[in-house]
């Protein structure tokens, strides 16, 4: 007890003799804005506190100021969102007050203020007029501890949702009043001692007292310590250099201890972290999502049949990419249920129902049986049935369990004979189907009889009336595609003459337009995707026809008459990308190869990220890549493009596109996104560095598959066999070639998005050592 009042006695001189030393560092009436005068300093210059830039506004908080890297260590009202910079900071005897667009609010403060330091220590500090110390902000941390401030008992550290996004995350580091350190996911519950279900590290010093606090020392040591101010247990030694350090719970929920060398001027390394794996936070994936450690990162692949809710936050988790409820549980509804599978994944343990199996396919069967089923987990002898949103699930290799997820298929035909459906009055209704029937056979044979007449009028009128639209239509370079009559494409190829290319859709002609000469591109489409209706062709190339880009070729109009579909386009000089890229004469050096590829880049960036709607070309090979007079690629070809609406990521329909660049996902029938398009990519990608065929069976057998062959190199360290004789530096062609594998992999969740693709081929974003682009899903 004579310990604890010395400490405290000790702990209350420091506090005076440092506020009587630095007291009138910042005066009553001192102001700061966003733009000029953003902050007050520490004498030193290592800290300051005021604005910072975050996003498109300012934050209020202490930025670690004296080393290049400036980084936030303290957030003033978190949540409160963020001013514009014509936002103001008052000091005044009430505290620092800040006056926005938003209106007036105090960020921090206390009564009977007369002056504040930024301590070199990082702490800010205000004193009343004896001098005394009224509110610091190491009592209040956020996110970060710095070297001399404790982490109390009872309070905790809360993650930042993002790296540049300082809010409040969704992981919390606590220093519970049992003595224990523990990390949680934010949304478990309160009570103390926390549930250890929850729990994802913990320093396993509960029942040690209830002041026990975390402390971090000037040379990186982090410890925690006891009642008496005595070292309960050392989590990290630290180290004896002259560096900085801070520790932080990053919003990866993972808590490192980081040090920083002010003589080299470099970037913060790590010292000490909580865990090295990044799937070990709980939450780390949202829900009806699970963890998987690609080297030092980690993604969120969605259950099967689920969907991101915001792909560009997949701690939000996934939803269900089916709009149909549970409507087997209403009369006469036509419905089955198919069972998805995924193996060797773990998740919360929070079963409704729990049964003994004795094999997989009896627990898949139980949860077809029970219409309360949505999901079952077989752990080799016992079938848990779990209802979504399914939480905390993570890869794991080492447990057998498989996942069963059901999903309801409606159909407008009856169900098939061994299909799940609801138990009703089948008998019943036979009558009632048998008048109906009857009814509309003979109605319909009288419909079908006026159907024939009418609808040979409205074609005769049709023609008549495309005719005149052609007629009359002026060349419109910049205006929508413009619907042609057949005859009228069979006259400006002169009867399909000059044959310029031909594709595994269809075959392209060489045009003119009568009343300009100017040269077109004529494509007849002779392999389309089956079920396309007549208007959905239009619809879509209305809409594809309004996409300009300037690597993108230009869609000037189509045609659509019975069977045959035609597309306009402009015509392209120097041919193909094919052309050039697998004919001796006239290849592309390495810059301009690459130039070429981040072009082509660009332009599936704006079809998948910014035009109105979402457009998957579904058909990416060098022949559909054409090139312009100045050797400047355009992507053409848009006879398979399936577009997405605004508030769809994926979508399902038949196979399209060239074999050897079809995606995997493709051939297994799942739902199909823009990641398609990136896997294509990466395969053109390849042959762009290679200057060969993805295929090429006239090599020799280990040679034949070009990505099979590049992994190989890659992995052996061999990359200059690629590229033969030619003058290349290494590091960047294995830049690129890593971006190819990620591009390729076989699992969609794992490919990186077109922009993610064009930032890392111009250098902008650091490339992880990819893996073997086989999935790990297949040897589930």
């Amino acid at each position: 007890m004579a310990f604890i009042l010395c400490y405290l006695l000790a702990f209350a001189f420091f506090n005076y003799a440092e506020a009587q030393q630095l007291q009138s560092n910042i005066s009553l009436g001192s102001a700061l804005t966003p733009t000029t005068n953003s902050s007050w300093a520490s004498r030193s210059g290592m800290y300051a506190f005021g604005f910072y830039k975050q996003g498109n506004g300012f934050a209020v908080g202490i930025v670690v100021a004296g080393i290049p890297e400036r980084t936030v260590v303290w957030t003033a009202n978190r949540d409160g969102g963020l001013v514009s910079d014509n936002a103001s900071l008052l000091f005044t005897s009430a505290g620092i007050a800040l006056r926005s667009t938003q209106g007036q609010s105090l960020v921090i403060g206390e009564n009977n203020v007369s002056s504040a330091s930024m301590m070199d220590s990082g702490n800010f500090v205000l004193y009343n007029a004896s001098g005394a110390i009224v509110w610091q902000s190491f009592r209040y941390p956020t996110d970060t501890l710095l070297p001399t401030q404790p982490l109390l008992a009872g309070k905790e550290l809360l993650s930042a949702k993002s790296e540049t996004n300082h809010s409040s995350g969704i992981f919390r580091l606590a220093m519970q009043v049992d003595g224990n350190l523990v990390q949680y996911p934010v949304d478990t519950g309160n009570d103390s001692p926390y549930s250890a279900r929850y729990a994802y590290y913990a320093s396993y010093t509960d029942r040690s007292g209830t002041n026990v606090s975390l402390n971090l020392g000037v040379n990186g040591r982090l410890y925690l310590l006891n009642d008496t101010g005595g070292i309960l247990k050392n989590l990290f030694d630290g180290a004896t250099r002259g560096w900085s350090y801070l520790a932080r719970i990053d919003a990866d929920g993972i808590f490192r201890v980081y040090s920083y060398d002010l003589k080299q001027k470099g970037n913060w390394s790590i010292e000490w972290s909580s865990s090295e794996d990044r799937c070990v936070p709980k939450g780390a994936c949202g829900v009806n999502s699970y963890c998987v450690t690609m080297g030092a990162r980690a993604d969120c692949p969605c259950l099967p049949g689920f969907e991101y809710v915001n792909p560009g936050d997949q701690t939000l988790g996934c939803e269900s990419n089916s709009s149909v409820v549970d409507v087997c549980k209403l009369k006469n509804s036509n419905c089955s249920y198919a069972i998805l599978e995924l193996g060797s994944t773990t998740w919360e343990n929070e079963p409704y129902m729990q049964l003994s199996s004795s094999g997989k396919e009896d627990c898949k069967q139980a949860c077809l049986d029970d219409l309360n089923c949505q999901a079952a987990i077989f752990d080799g002898s016992t079938c848990i049935k779990q209802r979504p949103p399914l939480r905390y699930g993570r890869r794991d290799m080492s447990t057998p369990n498989i996942l069963f997820i059901k999903e309801v298929v409606m159909s407008s035909v009856p169900p098939a004979p061994d299909a799940v459906v609801p138990k009703g009055s089948r008998k019943d209704d036979k009558k009632l189907f048998l008048i109906i029937g009857v009814s509309f056979t003979a109605l319909g044979s009288i419909l079908l009889v006026i159907s024939v007449i009418l609808l040979w009028k409205h074609n005769v009128w049709a023609y008549k009336r495309m005719n005149e639209l052609n007629g009359d239509a002026e060349w419109n370079e910049d205006g929508a595609p413009r619907p042609y009559a057949y005859e009228e494409l069979v006259k400006m190829t002169n009867n399909f003459n000059e044959e310029v290319g031909r594709g595994a859709s269809g075959t392209v002609y060489k045009g003119a337009i009568a009343n300009s000469q100017k040269l077109v591109a004529v494509k007849r489409l002779e392999k389309v995707a089956t079920g396309e209706g007549d208007k959905e062709f239009q619809n879509e190339m209305r809409v594809i026809g309004r996409t300009h880009h300037r690597n993108l070729v230009h869609l000037h109009g189509y045609c659509l008459d019975g069977p045959k579909k035609l597309l306009v386009y402009e015509y392209m000089s120097n041919g193909s990308l094919a052309d050039i890229l697998f004919t001796s004469e006239g290849k592309p050096n390495w810059e301009e190869r690459m130039g070429i590829a981040r072009n082509i880049a660009r332009g599936f960036l704006y079809l998948h990220e910014e035009c109105d709607k979402q457009i998957i070309h579904c058909d990416i090979k060098p022949q559909n890549i054409l090139m312009d007079e100045y050797m400047c690629p355009k992507i053409a070809d848009f006879g398979l493009a399936k577009l997405l609406q605004q508030d769809q990521t994926r979508t399902t329909t038949g196979i399209r596109g060239t074999k050897g660049y079809v995606a995997p996902e493709w051939h297994r029938k799942m739902p199909i996104t823009v990641k398609a398009d990136v896997y294509s990519f990466g395969i053109v990608l390849l042959e762009i560095v290679c200057c060969r065929r993805n295929v090429d069976l006239s090599l020799p057998h280990d040679e034949a598959i070009l990505d099979d062959l590049v992994y190989h190199y890659f992995e052996s360290g061999q990359l200059e066999k690629l590229v033969g004789d030619e003058e290349i530096n290494i590091r960047q062609l294995e830049r690129v070639v890593r971006v190819a594998i990620w591009c390729i992999q076989d699992e969609p969740s794992l490919r990186p998005s077109m922009k993610k693709v064009l930032l890392m081929l111009e250098g902008t974003v650091d490339i992880p050592v990819p893996p073997s682009p086989v999935s790990f899903l297949s040897t589930i």
